[in-house]
């Protein structure tokens, strides 16, 4: 199988996630405070870049969702705010179908607009949910890429 990185232009404003460790359910930070991007009130396209950089699946059990959550508000309430696409990495025994392949360290890219059910979203920040027996957890970094980006 051939590799291939794809390369967007990083916007320092579209940082959704610094590089770091993820070893318990949170919100994404950059530089160790809480990010949300505002992508204003019109509907966007665009793709969350989210690279990888160590994956913890000694256990077979640990499993990692990264979700892009849409709010109509930039503090998130939680009963406003929407799951807009999301990725699960983990051990192959995690998988909700019948694959038989376990996650590894790499470039994953999540493409993704800010319509849900015909409402749009101009709040976006991530989301990792982590289940199993963690210890040191996923280390990654995303960020937005817009078309032309």
């Amino acid at each position: 199988m051939t590799m291939k990185s794809y390369h967007r232009t990083r916007d320092a404003e579209l940082i959704l996630k610094d590089a770091g460790p993820v070893a318990a359910s949170a919100a994404a930070t950059v530089d160790s405070s809480a990010k949300v991007i505002d992508v204003g009130n019109a509907y966007v396209e665009g793709v969350v870049m989210i690279d990888v950089s160590a994956l913890e699946i000694a256990s077979n059990d640990e499993s990692y969702t990264i979700v892009l959550q849409g709010s109509p508000d930039s503090a998130f309430t939680a009963s406003t705010s929407v799951e807009l696409c999301s990725l699960h990495l983990g051990a192959a025994e995690t998988k909700g179908t019948d694959t038989n392949q376990a996650d590894a360290a790499a470039q994953y890219r999540l493409h993704f607009d800010n319509d849900h059910a015909g409402t749009i979203f101009r709040y976006l920040r991530v989301y990792t949910v982590v289940t199993g027996t963690v210890a040191t957890g996923i280390n990654y970094e995303a960020y937005a890429a817009m078309p032309n980006t």
